[in-house]
């Protein structure tokens, strides 16, 4: 009997370790086609002081504090955030600006775990208005993996990216 349950537990961490493997490396492309100025929508992603108008986190934690550093849409420019109390810590930072089509972004998040995802927006115009497709990408080690399977991780970074990009399209829509 205690042969079975060794084999089982054996079994069960490999392959919770083979599925930890898989989310070593994360990314997700969201997109969504929004109505509006290019320039308009453009812009409200380069600035970090017009996030909180978008921000799927400031929906999920009303109560979230934040401040900026550095000037507003420029490349070094931040948004930091302390969110649930103090136990979501980090920051975001405009990396890469390509006017009118590229906007890069790192984010450092120290708290509730340590990870530093990025997030890359292209923008393009057709019929129906402009395009923002945004890719996240996010490198973990192996542990980490292990527990992005075991939450759901990759399931509920998928749900935020599209309702930020929702929210993104309501806030310009609505200007």
């Amino acid at each position: 009997m205690m042969t079975y349950i060794l084999i089982a537990v054996i079994a069960l961490i490999g392959f919770a370790l083979y599925k930890g493997s898989t989310l070593q490396t994360i990314e997700i492309v969201t997109s969504t086609t929004i109505n509006g100025d290019k320039n308009d929508v453009f812009n409200m992603v380069k600035s970090l002081k017009k996030f909180p108008k978008w921000s799927p986190f400031l929906v999920q934690d009303p109560s979230q504090k934040y401040e900026f550093k550095g000037t507003d849409g420029t490349v070094g420019s931040q948004f930091h955030w302390v969110g649930n109390g103090g136990k979501d810590v980090g920051y975001q930072e405009i990396t890469k600006i390509e006017e009118g089509t590229f906007i890069g972004k790192k984010c450092d998040i120290q708290k509730p775990f340590v990870a530093k995802p990025t997030f890359e927006y292209h923008f393009s115009e057709n019929a129906n208005g402009i395009t923002v497709k945004e890719t996240f990408k996010l490198q973990s080690g192996l542990i980490d993996g292990v527990f992005l399977w075991i939450f759901g991780a990759k399931a509920e970074m998928i749900k935020t990216n599209q309702q930020g990009l929702d929210l993104l399209k309501k806030a310009v829509e609505q200007i």
